[in-house]
């Protein structure tokens, strides 16, 4: 799928964590860093890598955004209070986090519709595979990359691959 035919991930709306409705158009101009996230996985700690980019580059158009969800294992079986409060005590997140949602499955979100349609770097698109998978998205809401759950928020290719869009 080419990149002017992929449908723009600015045309969704979804509820923020703390249940008030939300529409990605609100991101519209900035580079997004979509992730799914859980509270109590082994990838957990990349929260920490994935503010550090925020803090990083969010004063140049760029943000991380935060979709929780519970289908791995139950890995994030919190409510939304107990997400907030994990990510805000545990790794000071001040990015935008969204409520829970499915990634895959007969109730996958279009947003992981939309996302999921892109291949990583070995060409494999398809079901995000577990939690911690990060989708770059460039300014015009279209997805560019895509980052298995092992490659970590600070490594050298997602920097590089975020610097380019900036």
């Amino acid at each position: 799928m080419s990149q002017t035919q992929a449908p723009s991930i600015h045309e969704i709306e979804l509820p923020m964590l703390n249940g008030k409705p939300a529409t990605l158009s609100a991101y519209a101009g900035k580079v997004i860093l979509a992730v799914n996230t859980a509270s109590k996985c082994g990838f957990t700690p990349q929260y920490g890598g994935l503010q550090a980019l925020q803090d990083r580059y969010s004063a140049k158009g760029f943000t991380v955004l935060g979709f929780p969800c519970n289908q791995f294992f139950r890995q994030e079986p919190g409510t939304a209070e107990d997400i907030q409060n994990f990510c805000s005590v545990n790794y000071g997140v001040t990015f935008p986090m969204f409520a829970k949602l499915d990634v895959k499955g007969a109730n996958q979100h279009p947003l992981y519709a939309i996302l999921s349609e892109f291949p990583d770097d070995a060409g494999k698109a398809g079901n995000v595979g577990w939690n911690f998978e990060k989708f770059l998205v460039d300014k015009d809401g279209h997805v560019v990359r895509r980052f298995r759950s092992k490659v970590e928020p600070e490594s050298a290719e997602v920097v590089k691959a975020i610097e380019s869009l900036l």
